[in-house]
């Protein structure tokens, strides 16, 4: 159907994971993919299967703190895409954003086909203007926009998410031993469980006998000292010390993670490992719970669900702050026990 595909998904690493099998169908029809991402999901695109080449662009109406519009990069993108001849262009967004910023840049950039999904009218800027309700999973809805634009999974292909292993082999943390993962780190503030709860939660673990890898960003070294605490042999502090490639295998290494609503929570749907979810419901768990992977969601009701918060103007942060340390060790060993079943 199309000789070279441009595909676009402009946010962070959890979002261009969640494109994953929408990429794919558009592969199995593709000679070639490229994909733009931003500059937080290039990692994460580079790990996605189908994906040929990778374009990073930092567009200023994206980001919660955006960058300034900064002309030559602009025009220089538009430069490059113009460059690599694609015949397609598939926008993937989520609910709340435009493609119309990009549709313009691609059209500029003399790509003849562009699909998206739209709420605004698009005027001549798609050649595919779709429409699908708001409340399914981002997958669902990115898979969605590949159909109407004439892509689908090729037969085999289950629509799980997957990535690249390329740092299979990688070292796992405590060799054989079995382990837990947790991630206390978040790109949310309003999505954060508590560092102390975090922290009692590996002590907890501790003493049930398990080992506990906590994984962090290069930026979140202070968070993950803290919640492993003292120094000990059952606990292995990785804040910073793993690429997006490597940490994929130390979560596929894990019985089991325990992460917020973030980009490593759909990591480990990549690679198969189960998810407790502390899930804060600032948005809706059917559009970004783990896909098809066992998981549990952890959170309290409360009547501000759905608010979109980037920082909890609640004090206390009612929705989280209630979860213990035990629920979360409970849901860890279920699930734990569920992969030990399923393996065995």
């Amino acid at each position: 159907m199309s000789g070279h595909a441009l595909v676009c998904r402009l946010d962070n690493a959890g979002d261009v994971l969640l494109q994953g099998p929408a990429i794919r169908a558009v592969a199995a029809a593709s000679e070639r993919v490229t994909m733009l991402c931003g500059p937080q999901g290039r990692a994460a695109a580079e790990l996605l299967p189908g994906v040929d080449e990778v374009i990073v662009y930092d567009a200023p109406w994206v980001a919660f703190e955006p960058c300034p519009l900064d002309r030559e990069e602009t025009l220089s993108l538009v430069d490059r895409i113009s460059g690599l001849g694609a015949d397609r262009g598939i926008i993937f967004t989520s609910f709340h954003q435009s493609p119309l910023p990009l549709a313009l840049l691609l059209r500029l950039a003399g790509v003849p086909y562009l699909a998206a999904t739209s709420v605004d009218y698009p005027g001549s800027l798609l050649d595919v203007r779709h429409r699908i309700s708001d409340s399914v999973h981002e997958v669902e809805r990115s898979l969605s926009l590949a159909e109407s634009a004439g892509y689908r999974l090729p037969p085999g292909d289950s629509g799980r998410l997957a990535v690249r292993r390329p740092a299979r082999g990688h070292p796992l943390p405590f060799g054989s031993e079995p382990y837990v993962v947790v991630h206390p780190g978040v790109s949310v503030p309003a999505r954060a469980w508590p560092p102390a709860r975090h922290a009692e939660l590996v002590d907890e673990l501790v003493q049930r006998g398990w080992r506990v890898a906590v994984t962090g960003a290069p930026g979140e070294r202070e968070l993950t000292a803290r919640v492993a605490g003292a120094e000990r042999p059952e606990v292995a502090d990785l804040g910073g010390r793993t690429t997006l490639a490597e940490l994929a295998e130390v979560i596929a290494g894990a019985a089991a993670i325990a992460v917020g609503n973030t980009g490593p929570a759909h990591l480990a749907a990549a690679v198969g490992t189960p998810v407790v979810s502390l899930f804060a419901p600032t948005v809706p768990a059917v559009r970004w719970r783990p896909w098809r992977v066992p998981h549990a969601l952890l959170y309290r009701d409360v009547p501000c669900a759905g608010c979109r918060a980037r920082r909890c103007p609640v004090e206390g942060h009612p929705c989280l702050s209630g979860v213990t340390a035990g629920e979360v060790l409970k849901s860890i060993e279920r699930l734990a026990r569920v992969r030990e079943e399923v393996a065995g």
